[in-house]
């Protein structure tokens, strides 16, 4: 999976590593831990700067994370309402967890989002909520990229001291994700077998 992604990163440079987190960030071909930390070994080479890495990976996260807000915006929540209405046993959402969220984002939107940049998987999807409760964009923007800087950051300086050992960074983060992932599919199956609706709309 890696040999692909190191060839365009070294024909490509900063713009590969770009295109390649904003393709990761819109629908995932191959993880950040893996992109990010084959970047910093190439930094570590001398081939690009580590602070020309972060960069160009940091803009390619925040181009997608801005399509998904921009997208989520544009549904809105009113526009949500009626699929949630309709469908929201699949989603295990109904009116009331939908409106729990808007709260939660009205009060702690800037942490969620930083922090949510910040975790494997979340990461990707939080743009979501945060255009669907209509988060102010320059608030947005910032803490988007607080969060995202921070991980990128985090990996390209791993690859660039590992080097040639940057697996070692998908090994220790390979099982987060997995864990995050099967906490995720455990909650859903869990609230599928007690859900119950409770907000109806009159």
């Amino acid at each position: 999976m890696t040999d692909w992604v190191i060839r365009l990163v070294e024909h490509s440079g900063y713009f590969g590593i770009a295109m390649l987190m904003f393709l990761e960030t819109i629908f995932p071909p191959v993880p950040s831990e893996v992109i990010m930390p084959l970047a910093g070994v190439s930094a570590a080479e001398g081939r690009m700067t580590l602070a020309g890495v972060i960069a160009s990976g940091s803009l390619g996260a925040m181009a997608g994370n801005i399509f998904w807000y921009l997208v989520a915006w544009r549904l809105g929540l009113r526009r949500f309402r009626p699929f949630i209405e309709k469908r929201g046993r699949w989603l295990t959402l109904d009116w009331y967890d939908v409106e729990k969220v808007e709260r939660l984002f009205g009060r702690f939107g800037p942490v969620i989002v930083a922090i949510g940049r910040m975790m494997p998987t979340i990461r990707s999807v939080i743009s979501i909520p945060a255009g669907l409760v209509h988060m102010r964009l320059p608030k947005f923007l910032f803490w988007s990229t607080v969060g995202t800087v921070g991980w990128s950051a985090l990996l390209a300086v791993a690859g660039f001291m590992l080097k040639q050992q940057f697996s070692e960074v998908e090994q220790v983060l390979g099982p987060v994700s997995t864990l995050i992932i099967a906490g995720i599919v455990i909650a859903y199956v869990w609230r599928q077998l007690t859900w119950h609706r409770r907000h109806r709309q009159p």
